[in-house]
């Protein structure tokens, strides 16, 4: 039996919560975890949803999710050119042990 720590079981129903569309089986496999298992945490941290219905409003304003993709935007620049330079660094010493 695996032991989970208690973030962890937290954040995954904290996700679970944060993500309407998804059931608790989509949730479970991404975390890569039993269905039975984050249904048990849902239901000890009284956290389900009302059946039938699910919430249609986004989770955070509309400004709060741009700032939050510009932030998200300026990460993939700057990991873009973190890889161009991994890239250009591995050419180099892959053409001095040609030597």
């Amino acid at each position: 039996m695996t032991s989970y720590p208690p973030q962890f079981k937290a954040d995954a129903v904290a996700l679970y919560q944060s993500w309407p569309e998804a059931t608790i089986r989509s949730v479970a496999a991404a975390l890569g975890i039993n269905p039975e298992t984050l249904r048990s945490w849902v239901r000890a941290a009284g956290a389900g949803r009302p059946r039938g219905r699910r919430s249609q409003e986004p989770a955070q304003s509309p400004a709060l999710l741009e700032a939050e993709n510009a932030a998200l935007r300026k990460k993939v620049r700057e990991l873009e050119d973190e890889r161009k330079i991994l890239r250009k660094v591995v050419k180099y010493f892959a053409g001095e042990a040609r030597w």
